[in-house]
């Protein structure tokens, strides 16, 4: 691979998106690289987090647009079915916590991307835009989805329509993001976080993972019955036994992800 980057560092699986010279944006050969680095990830036991950041200035401006508009190449059509769509869903149904580490400009897909993952984290910095509108398009990649689930839906039209530039400092308050770091904190401290994630009950964090998600849709009824199901399955884990025997002994527990 050439587009992505990878290595494992500390349980951490890091992807680094590499086309910095576009500002990390997405062609066809990049989407495909980064859903199988994502299948890898999802493969190995000795990756117990995922952490994603952009190589140079920016995370992700979205989609190459010289790509979409270009004779022969994939229609939007086939970018959103081939290329986003899968992405999004393997950041979702993934059992491993996802972090965004937002280290320049995140616009459009990229943006979007960034939303999707679990926890997102930003340098002071950095940047969001939902850029769609400015070229008569709408927003894409499960934008649409979540964004107003985080912010409320009157904040994600305002910022949908307008195409406003949204600061990492913005975007916190807002809640559209977890935490920022500053400029000069930012590479060691977001994947400081991630490793700190990579150390912790693995299976406990994924089942944690389903039921957002399942809360998106279930019930309070439905949501209740999920949570009983996923607690009687983290109790049969390695891991729960491991942190019950260190409260008791008063120590600090190990976790294998297990």
């Amino acid at each position: 691979m050439s587009n992505i980057l990878f290595k494992k560092d500390k349980g951490v699986g890091i992807i680094r998106l590499n086309r910095p010279k576009v500002y990390n944006s997405f062609n066809r050969a990049m989407a495909f690289e980064m859903q199988a680095v994502l299948q890898q990830c999802a493969e190995d036991d000795a990756v117990r987090c995922i952490y994603i950041i952009g190589e140079g200035k920016a995370f992700c401006a979205g989609q190459d647009l010289q790509e979409a508009i270009a004779e022969g190449e994939p229609t939007l059509s086939t970018i959103l079915n081939e290329h986003y769509g899968p992405i999004i869903q393997r950041i979702r149904s993934i059992d491993l916590p996802v972090v965004a580490a937002i280290n320049g400009v995140a616009a459009g897909a990229g943006a979007s991307i960034a939303f999707a993952c679990d926890v997102t984290l930003a340098t002071e910095s950095a940047s969001f835009i939902q850029a769609f509108s400015k070229i008569g398009l709408v927003p894409d990649s499960a934008g649409t989805f979540f964004l107003p689930r985080l912010i409320g839906m009157q904040k994600a039209a305002d910022l949908m329509f307008t195409g406003k530039k949204v600061s990492a400092t913005e975007a916190e308050k807002m809640g559209m993001i977890s935490r920022v770091f500053s400029d000069a904190t930012f590479a060691e401290e977001s994947l400081k976080y991630a490793q700190k994630l990579a150390q912790m009950p693995t299976k406990g964090l994924a089942y944690t993972k389903q039921l957002l998600n399942q809360s998106l849709n279930n019930n309070l009824n439905q949501q209740l019955d999920a949570e009983h199901d996923y607690q009687v399955a983290a109790s049969q884990t390695e891991d729960y036994v491991e942190g019950v025997n260190a409260f008791l002994e008063k120590r600090k527990p190990v976790f294998k992800g297990k």
